[in-house]
């Protein structure tokens, strides 16, 4: 799975937000009454063509990929579509047929309404079995949740008292800190750098390795051997 990327296609296709064609993407939100399927344009803008035109191909595209959509997920009950807003009854009609025509090859019964003036359409459809369903985000491993995290200069300030810790009572005189690579470029900036300042001044060897997949405060400390140093 990690070879192929599958769990990555996974999480993309049944995240919140999907893209389709040109930039164009839903949004999709589930609630305890019914599901809301939001169509976004996005960037996709043709030189030279009218905002009803664009709407109607964006719309059309969306109608296949919303088709698509509710099998994958097989989302059951009220479903409720807001697509871009078109002025034309002729181009609203098209829209219609379009995803009356997307959804030929759901075997769920389901029932489909014209949209209505202010551009929703309803779609009710049986579910054949449980729902798929994927979680997508992750709690921030910097402020678990609070939505708040501590200061840079603070995790400066934890990463030299851990370091102090390290070499005055466990009398370790060779470390290897790895960090974030913004913190890295921190700690080496500068011919008097805060790695060689900290180096000088307990004098050790102290090297300070990025690494890309940390998050941005976290830091580990690992001995010569390049075994992890748990702080106690």
């Amino acid at each position: 799975f990690d070879h192929f990327g599958v769990d990555k296609q996974i999480k993309s296709s049944l995240g919140r937000t999907v893209s389709f064609k040109n930039g164009a993407y839903l949004i999709i939100e589930h609630t305890e009454a019914f599901h809301v399927i939001d169509v976004n344009s996005g960037n996709r803008v043709k030189l030279g063509d009218d905002q009803e035109s664009n709407a109607l191909e964006v719309n059309l595209a969306a109608a296949d990929e919303v088709a698509r959509q509710l099998q994958l997920r097989d989302m059951g009950g009220i479903i409720v579509i807001d697509f871009i807003d078109m002025q034309s009854a002729e181009n609203r009609q098209k829209l219609f047929e379009k995803m009356r025509s997307a959804m030929e090859l759901d075997r769920a019964k389901h029932t489909i309404l014209p949209l209505s003036k202010f551009g929703l359409m309803q779609i009710t459809r049986q579910r054949v079995r449980p729902e798929m369903t994927v979680t997508t985000t992750e709690t921030c491993p910097v402020c678990h949740g609070s939505g708040k995290a501590d200061a840079a200069i603070l995790v400066i300030d934890k990463i030299e008292d851990q370091l102090e810790y390290l070499v005055e009572e466990k009398k370790i005189k060779y470390l290897v800190l790895k960090v974030h690579p913004f913190i890295e470029a921190y700690l080496k900036k500068g011919f008097w750098s805060l790695r060689r300042k900290w180096a000088f001044k307990h004098r050790i060897h102290l090297k300070v390795v990025g690494v890309p997949s940390f998050y941005i405060y976290e830091y580990k400390f690992f001995n010569r051997f390049n075994r992890e140093i748990e702080s106690e």
